[in-house]
């Protein structure tokens, strides 16, 4: 089969590659019809992660059912399915818990709970963005949907960023009547913008300085809020009266940059404990790393992020962190999309064969005007 293979920093190939089997009884196979590029992905496209060469890419993922194992008696070859990014075994004390995505026994790399598709440091397995994958625990993993083509670029957010916006909103405490403010208007600050005005939120701002992003904020209902123009946190509490929001997200993780294009790892945080008022939540679903070998300072070198912490505590302020355990919210996700609540591919941007992967990852990457959401239909011609 064909799949997109990891050569080096901002190196990638479609290559032939064997096809996955059936390793375990409780295995399935599944047909990839759609898979995503990730801003995630970019971390490890740009070499700032480990990520060993050959790794086939991908945990954005969704497809139809091949084969299953002699153990598997939920899933049915040719249900239609999304793959949440989570490998859970379902059986472990955290999986139990509903944290998924930090599942005790799927991931054999010292020091890590939860597994994951095609990603550094998190596990052996193979990714999706290929004809075919391989699926762990199927009849645990795997959430149906309606079969057909219907809500396709819908559901293909289901994987990953419609449940992690969603999470980053849950993580930041937020309740119907709040003002949110959402930094980054990447794929997931958008989904967790979008999330938040189907909760019921007052306003959300939208904090980003790319042109096409903040304007699909716009679209959506949010406030857009360009940090290039003027500071975020000043426009954001002249918007509220100088109350600040009620609940704020971070979703832009350990490269985040100021204005002049200087990688400052604490902005963010610093930005949202200044923004969000006493008492208030804040919800970090953007990535940081334990190591980054090509960060700003010394200190984030080693994970460490010297944010304004003395000010967090002084406002008696909350934060969460960490992956989304998909599986607590794709169900529910699932039907608001069915209902027509919401709609989360307002996002995408491009649709590209698996071929024309290396050429979308470069542009992506460049954040190319108007390259907001990259899928990939290894199917098509």
């Amino acid at each position: 089969m064909k799949a997109v293979i990891y050569k080096g920093p901002r190196r990638i190939a479609v290559e032939e590659v064997p096809d996955p089997v059936i390793q375990a009884p409780t295995d399935a196979i599944v047909r990839i019809t759609t898979t995503n590029i990730c801003g995630s992905d970019l971390h490890m496209y740009e070499g700032r992660t480990t990520v060993e060469e050959g790794k086939v890419l991908g945990h954005e993922n969704m497809g139809v059912v091949e084969a299953v194992g002699d153990a598997v008696d939920r899933i049915k070859v040719g249900d239609r399915v999304s793959v949440p990014f989570n490998i859970a075994c379902g059986a472990c004390r955290n999986c139990l818990d509903g944290w998924t995505s930090f599942c005790l026994r799927t991931n054999p790399t010292e020091g890590v709970d939860g597994a994951a598709y095609g990603y550094a440091n998190m596990g052996p397995y193979d990714g999706g963005q290929a004809e075919y994958l391989r699926v762990p625990y199927a009849d645990v993993n795997l959430l149906e949907l309606p079969p057909g083509t219907e809500h396709e670029n819908d559901f293909t957010m289901l994987s990953d960023i419609f449940p992690t916006g969603w999470h980053g909103t849950e993580l930041a405490g937020m309740r119907a009547g709040d003002r949110v403010a959402v930094f980054g208007a990447g794929p997931v600050g958008l989904l967790a913008a979008h999330s938040a005005m189907i909760r019921g939120a007052a306003q959300v701002f939208v904090v980003d300085k790319e042109k096409d992003r903040l304007d699909l904020a716009g679209k959506i209902g949010a406030t857009p809020v360009d940090f290039a123009r003027a500071d975020p946190v000043e426009q954001i509490m002249y918007a509220t009266g100088g109350r600040g929001a009620d609940c704020g997200v971070e979703a832009v993780g350990y490269q985040a940059h100021d204005g002049t294009g200087q990688e400052h790892p604490e902005l963010v945080l610093d930005n949202l404990v200044k923004s969000v008022r006493s008492t208030g939540g804040i919800g970090v679903v953007g990535v940081y790393v334990p190591q980054d070998p090509q960060a700003a300072t010394d200190a984030a070198r080693q994970g460490r992020i010297g944010f304004d912490y003395g000010t967090f505590f002084t406002k008696g302020q909350r934060m969460g962190t960490g992956q989304c355990p998909v599986m607590r919210y794709n169900r529910r996700l699932r039907d608001l999309i069915i209902t027509g609540r919401a709609q989360p591919s307002f996002l995408v941007s491009h649709e590209l064969s698996l071929d024309e992967a290396p050429d979308g990852y470069e542009r992506f990457d460049r954040r190319e005007s108007g390259w907001t959401k990259v899928l990939l239909h290894p199917a098509a011609a």
